[in-house]
């Protein structure tokens, strides 16, 4: 019997079948498109910061990270390069260098605040929003290519987990589970909702070390970028 969540499972809606075949279809053409789009969506986000809470022009680092996400996708329609180690070292640099960009503009936020100069206070709220979901963003990336070795390396030779998702712990619920790119943004919000983990627990010394990182980075967002504007609001 085929499973229920199958594209061809007469059990499914028309439209639900016709969009699973499209989904399909888009992932064996491109099983990276996701990720390249969060990307593209955290370099769009840069381009939203003030001027003075970037390095350079607006324009520039965004320009230069869209420069490596178009060479990535370039490469991805050939199978040698889909799953080659050089372009999943590649893909780990954007994304560090993507990350690098919000870190340095957090920094330059916080200073700015800090150094008691005038600023808007709606700048103070957008740049803030943008660097906290940017954060989200470039976290749950990190979670889906640390994993276990990446996305790749988990449906190959699977290694030790380095996230307890509770799927795992009552395998009889989710019967062949496996987490996607979905579960990693989820346990990337809420450990920037709550500055600690809910739901996956981190066991890996890395998984640990990125998670604090990103709730010391959301908490200083929150607490001091976020916090400060409603203040100069009111």
């Amino acid at each position: 019997m085929p499973s229920p969540d199958r594209p061809t499972d007469p059990a499914l809606p028309a439209d639900a079948r016709a969009l699973a075949r499209l989904g399909a279809a888009i992932a064996r053409w491109d099983p990276y498109l996701a990720p390249q789009l969060i990307v593209a969506a955290a370099i769009v986000l840069d381009l939203a910061l003030p001027k003075k809470v970037t390095i350079g022009p607006s324009w520039l680092l965004p320009a230069f990270e869209g420069l490596l996400l178009i060479g990535l996708s370039a490469l991805t329609p050939h199978p040698r390069m889909r799953h080659s180690p050089g372009r999943r070292y590649a893909a780990l640099g954007l994304i560090a260098l993507v990350s690098a960009v919000n870190s340095v503009s957090l920094v330059l936020l916080c200073h700015y605040l800090l150094k008691g100069r005038s600023e808007s206070g709606h700048n103070l709220i957008l740049a803030g929003a943008v660097l906290w979901i940017t954060n989200v963003l470039l976290f749950g990336l990190w979670f889906w290519q640390l994993d276990r070795g990446g996305p790749l390396a988990r449906r190959t030779a699977p290694e030790p987990p380095d996230f307890l998702f509770p799927q795992m712990s009552e395998p009889k619920l989710a019967d062949g589970w496996k987490p996607n790119l979905i579960d990693y943004l989820y346990v990337s919000f809420t450990n920037a909702t709550a500055f600690s983990p809910t739901d996956a627990m981190p066991l890996s010394r890395t998984a640990k070390v990125l998670m604090a990182v990103q709730a010391l980075t959301a908490l200083v967002t929150v607490g001091l970028v976020v916090a400060r504007a409603v203040n100069i609001l009111n």
